[in-house]
């Protein structure tokens, strides 16, 4: 009875603006991954719906997983400690054993596992480490606030993982989890000075790994001029601006892009927010802006709402978890509009990537259990006499 009244009361505090947004955004994904799609998916897999489905069974297992997540107290994961950036070193590492990791397009970032759509390893790695970051912000609070060493120690496990990630390569995803690092740091009470000489030596290790990767300067030369070489290395960001041109105020109509024709590359998983903007125009792009917006700002807002509740590792996560979204959008849509360097990072929720949709899935499965955790306002019980 104890057991049904507590899951009874969790249930009533569920943020619904927040499920709500995220289910609009799953079925609009769907149909932009099946109009995106359909092209490339009949070459590849012989059926126009090939890669539809292949979603669809990664949201369905998101969904399962994010089910059993939910029912799970989230000081829970805060246990785990030390033993969450090991695991997401060893996901990182499994890439690299012959026979184990996957290749596909000059980067090695993926394991076949049986019948399983392959699996990015990134994905379930970053959750993990964004939860030990949480901890370690919880349980380190005070040092932070005095102390530049306490940034430090959790480097120990943080520059492996980020070197691991580069020798896939992925310099996107290495980016944000550096970047969500610093970004949690600054919310704990890192001192002003010190985060700044953070970001400092964070832009100029950035430009190095830029300056010593042949692709990587390559990739910026066809960002800073595109039209230059739009058959070379400007010929996915060319094809690109084109669709974003193309849809205008109200896009050509629902399936009726021409890109997708194999013009643009990775149509339907980095570069859907293009055919999103040829096909569906401004408003449709607003409107997915919007619902992205709402479903972050929710986000933070359960975020702070814990540590006023003095939930300190609850909202850290949280905090984390929305920097980190924040930064997935922003990246891909600059990468699409021509405002950032081309980087391999999905668009959440919409763009197919079976790993991508599903770990993103549990992490706002986690989100929504500490929004039922949060204190929740009590109602005012008006004597009917």
């Amino acid at each position: 009875m104890v057991s049904d009244r507590r899951h009874t009361n969790l249930f009533h505090g569920i943020d619904h603006l927040f499920v709500i947004v995220t289910v609009v955004l799953l079925i609009g994904g769907l149909v932009m991954l099946a109009s995106a799609s359909m092209p490339i998916a009949v070459k590849n897999l012989g059926d126009p719906y090939g890669y539809v489905y292949k979603q669809l069974f990664s949201i369905g297992l998101g969904l399962s997983a994010g089910f059993i997540v939910f029912l799970i107290p989230s000081r829970v994961w805060e246990k785990f400690g030390i033993l969450l950036p090991i695991l997401a070193i060893g996901l990182l590492t499994i890439v690299f054993i012959p026979d184990i990791g996957v290749t596909a397009n000059g980067a090695t970032r993926w394991i076949k596992i049986g019948p399983l759509p392959n699996i990015q390893v990134v994905d379930p790695a970053r959750l993990l480490l964004l939860i030990y970051i949480s901890g370690y912000c919880y349980r380190q609070q005070e040092a932070l606030t005095s102390d530049f060493m306490s940034f430090v120690k959790p480097m120990i496990f943080i520059i492996p993982a980020c070197l691991l990630l580069l020798g896939q390569p992925d310099f996107g995803s290495t980016v944000i989890i550096l970047s969500v690092t610093a970004g949690l740091f600054f919310i704990a009470g890192f001192k002003i000075r010190y985060f700044l000489a953070l970001i400092i030596i964070l832009g100029l290790a950035f430009a190095f790994l830029i300056y010593i990767e042949p692709y990587r300067m390559s990739r910026l030369a066809g960002f800073l001029e595109p039209w230059k070489d739009s058959l070379g290395a400007g010929y996915q960001l060319t094809n690109s601006l084109i669709a974003i041109g193309s849809g205008g105020i109200f896009g050509v109509g629902l399936g009726e892009s021409i890109q997708k024709l194999f013009y643009l590359p990775e149509a339907h998983t980095d570069f859907i927010f293009a055919i999103i903007a040829e096909e569906l125009g401004l408003m449709g792009t607003v409107l997915i802006l919007s619902l992205y917006g709402l479903l972050i700002s929710r986000i933070f807002v359960i975020g702070f709402k814990a540590i006023r509740s003095k939930l300190m590792f609850q909202g850290y996560l949280c905090i984390s978890i929305g920097i980190w979204l924040s930064l997935q959008v922003i990246i891909n849509l600059g990468v699409n509009m021509g405002l950032l360097p081309t980087k391999g990072l999905t668009l959440p929720l919409i763009s197919y990537g079976s790993s991508s949709v599903a770990i993103t899935l549990i992490t706002l499965a986690m989100v929504l259990r500490i929004g039922c955790e949060n204190p929740q306002p009590k109602k005012n019980l008006r004597n009917s006499a």
